[in-house]
């Protein structure tokens, strides 16, 4: 009886950031794999998706963490919270961390690395992914986020966020992923003072979509974890 219960009772509310031009909806699969013992909020971000951006809201990396860290607040009303971030998504996550205080448990970045600015590949990506934007519904959120990422301030800014959290972090990479290589992950995984690494053999930039449950089986370890008791 006791353990039908605890699974009816989350531990932590997750609050999962998808990557660029991507939307909430591609954390599905997981979401599956993790309910109903784990509670799942996965939002399009503010113009990406079915979702506007206010008026107000630059598209920048601090600005949508304020964002993120905003709603997740409103949205776990007072629970505990874990914050999964996808590549940019979890760049957003960085910026939102240091707002929400000991009401953040822990958080996760997928397919988040870098830290190294390289002059030529950046350029190389924000020339494509300009051209990508005009498929985006907000282009200038979809362009504004590209661009403030991958310039040298925010780029070497990474680094310190990552240096300054102050709860554990788990790590995950793709061993195929073409896009944000495990080299790259582990690179700024390093900076955290609590942290974990998981790289997920054969697969790509998409985990969570594409290896659902081989992400579930690193995952929910790690969240069983934070929701224990610590001596």
């Amino acid at each position: 009886m006791s353990e039908s219960t605890n699974l009816r009772e989350p531990h932590a509310q997750l609050v999962m950031a998808h990557g660029w031009l991507l939307r909430g909806r591609i954390w599905q699969p997981l979401q599956q794999q993790l309910e109903p013992q784990w509670s799942c909020w996965a939002p399009d971000l503010p113009g990406f998706g079915s979702a506007q951006r206010p008026p107000g809201l630059s598209p920048t990396l601090p600005a949508y963490g304020r964002w993120l860290a905003q709603e997740a607040k409103q949205r776990a009303a007072g629970v505990p919270l874990v914050l999964l971030g996808h590549s940019l998504g979890g760049s957003v996550v960085l910026h939102a961390a240091a707002l929400l205080g000991d009401q953040l448990q822990g958080i996760v970045l997928l397919g988040c690395g870098g830290g190294v600015y390289q002059r030529r590949p950046f350029a190389r990506l924000r020339q494509v992914g300009c051209a990508l934007s005009w498929f985006q519904g907000d282009r200038r959120a979809a362009r504004g986020l590209l661009l403030n990422s991958t310039q040298r301030r925010a780029v070497a800014g990474l680094p310190k966020l990552v240096s300054q959290l102050a709860m554990p972090s788990l790590w995950i990479g793709g061993g195929n992923d073409q896009v944000m290589q495990p080299v790259y992950v582990r690179h700024l995984a390093g900076y955290a003072p609590d942290h974990q690494i998981e790289v997920l053999p054969g697969a790509g930039h998409l985990p969570m979509r594409d290896q659902p449950a081989a992400l579930a089986e690193v995952l929910i370890p790690w969240l069983q974890r934070l929701a224990s008791p610590r001596s």
